[in-house]
């Protein structure tokens, strides 16, 4: 089968690219450094003609309000296009569970427009909502951080390891398509603060972190299920302390 990845060269489409290419499937790892670029449109009817499925992983460089929705808008305009036109039986993309339950922050207003695109493509399609990745878990306390605290909402957290996510997404690519939206989350549920405070320490960092009702997800007020999974949802295998172990090795 032949499967193109766009943004198949970032965190979670290369370690895609991989297990799909361990399959034996034909792996197109679509980027703009390897001349296939979503905002422009260049090189992508080339790279989707032949392909069945298509994944789009692409993301903004910029998280500004403006710039991210217009990445995305831009891009799922492109990317579907070309799909109609190289008859691409099956868009998956990723996205992030709770994108519509967050409306102030506005990376998530603009994984809604992404998915409202998909949805209005008329190509058959799998969204995979998924919860934060470990991986982001310094860049989320560092967010959080005046000072040498760091604040944080009590509300509910799962996070999920990137490598999950993308057994996830090839698992999902190698399905018919849902029409619909796949949720996966981490393991482990626990409140927000607990967690990145299990973080911090395990990494020998000494900020200290404070439960603030009040703190805000980029933008966006986080209540209890804000961020988490509300129904069935598949949960990853690479629980946090394991994830912790595996991601120091690799130090």
């Amino acid at each position: 089968m032949k499967i193109v990845v766009i943004g198949g060269t970032g965190l979670i489409g290369s370690k895609t690219v991989a297990i799909l290419r361990g399959g034996g499937h034909e792996v197109i790892a679509a980027s703009p450094k390897n001349g296939i670029n979503s905002i422009t449109g260049e090189g992508l009817q080339e790279a989707m003609a032949g392909a069945q499925v298509v994944i789009d992983l692409a993301n903004s460089p910029s998280f500004e309000d403006k710039a991210v929705l217009e990445f995305f808008e831009t891009s799922g305009r492109n990317v579907h296009a070309a799909e109609a036109a190289a008859g691409v039986r099956h868009h998956v993309a990723l996205s992030i569970v709770g994108t519509d339950r967050t409306p102030e922050n506005g990376y998530f207003r603009a994984k809604v427009a992404q998915e409202k695109l998909i949805v209005a493509s008329g190509i058959p399609y799998t969204i995979i909502r998924a919860t934060q990745f470990m991986e982001f878990l310094g860049g989320i306390a560092d967010a959080g951080t005046d000072g040498n605290v760091v604040r944080m909402s009590p509300g509910l957290f799962q996070p999920i390891a990137a490598d999950d996510v993308a057994a996830a997404v090839a698992d999902v690519a190698l399905a018919a398509p849902r029409n619909g939206v796949v949720e996966i989350a981490g393991p482990e549920r626990a409140p927000f603060n607990e967690i990145i405070a299990r973080y911090l320490k395990a990494v020998g960092d000494s900020r200290e972190v404070v439960c603030d009702p009040e703190a805000r997800y980029f933008g966006g007020r986080v209540e209890d299920h804000s961020l988490v999974p509300l129904g069935e949802a598949r949960l990853g295998r690479i629980g946090f302390d394991e994830w912790l172990r595996r991601s120091q090795a690799r130090v």
